[in-house]
């Protein structure tokens, strides 16, 4: 069995995703990176093709086209498990999550190794964000507290998309049924890992704001996760399964 896999999906990262590769490579070493790319106009891939001949362990995976986040991440995920990975862990290519935080993450799932899902959480006691307006702090607070209202998650940063998952949960989760692409991808797993009974717990984190390209948030993104937490949590209310 290998151990961990890091997926980073990237779309025009190219001042960025290098820059993440020689960070993790020297500070965890003993981890797998799998870089999916979505066609990236700028030749992200490109960059990652030459990293591959200096760090054997990086893998690439290009689409033709943008395909958004969540079918990105099941695609690493269903690569991985087919490589017999114990760990696969997403993280963002735009240097808002640090490597130092993830040694954190992982070893807490060392110590605690029957957790399911680890989320690296800004909102949970000594997590924080950087470069944030007040107003974008307060947004991101807001949307975690309505996901807890209607979906009862018990989560403080279920938007989170930094995250450690064990394959043994990932195997029994119906991926299939996972229809999520933008950010309430993040939402909708930790909702399928917290109906299964997973044991899911949070890691504090420090989130930067990016310092080069251009962030892939948009209304389409933020108006997908709002109308389906409204759904989830009726059904919820509903008692519909």
């Amino acid at each position: 069995m290998r151990n961990r896999l890091i997926i980073v999906p990237t779309y025009n990262e190219l001042s960025n995703a290098p820059l993440l590769i020689r960070r993790i490579f020297k500070q965890i070493p003993n981890s797998d990176v799998l870089v999916v790319d979505d066609g990236s106009p700028d030749k992200t891939g490109d960059a990652i093709r030459e990293l591959q001949q200096e760090f054997p362990t990086l893998q690439l995976l290009e689409r033709k086209t943008k395909l958004g986040l969540g079918s990105a991440y099941r695609l690493g995920f269903a690569w991985g498990l087919e490589r017999g990975y114990e760990e696969l862990i997403e993280m963002d290519a735009d240097l808002s999550h640090r490597v130092r935080d993830l040694k954190k993450m992982i070893d807490e799932k060392e110590l605690q190794p029957n957790t399911d899902l680890v989320i690296g959480s800004r909102w949970i006691p000594g997590g924080k964000t950087e470069n944030w307006s007040r107003g974008r702090e307060l947004l991101s607070r807001a949307a975690n507290l309505y996901v807890r209202a209607m979906v009862g998650l018990g989560v403080r940063d279920s938007t989170a998309g930094f995250r450690i998952y064990s394959a043994s949960m990932l195997k029994r989760l119906n991926m299939e049924s996972i229809k999520s692409e933008g950010y309430s991808f993040q939402i909708e797993m930790t909702r399928a890992v917290h109906k299964l009974g997973g044991k899911i717990i949070e890691v504090p984190i420090t989130f930067r704001e990016r310092e080069n390209g251009v962030s892939k948030m948009s209304k389409k993104i933020v108006g997908e996760a709002m109308i389906l937490v409204t759904l989830w949590g009726l059904k919820r209310f509903l008692r519909v399964k």
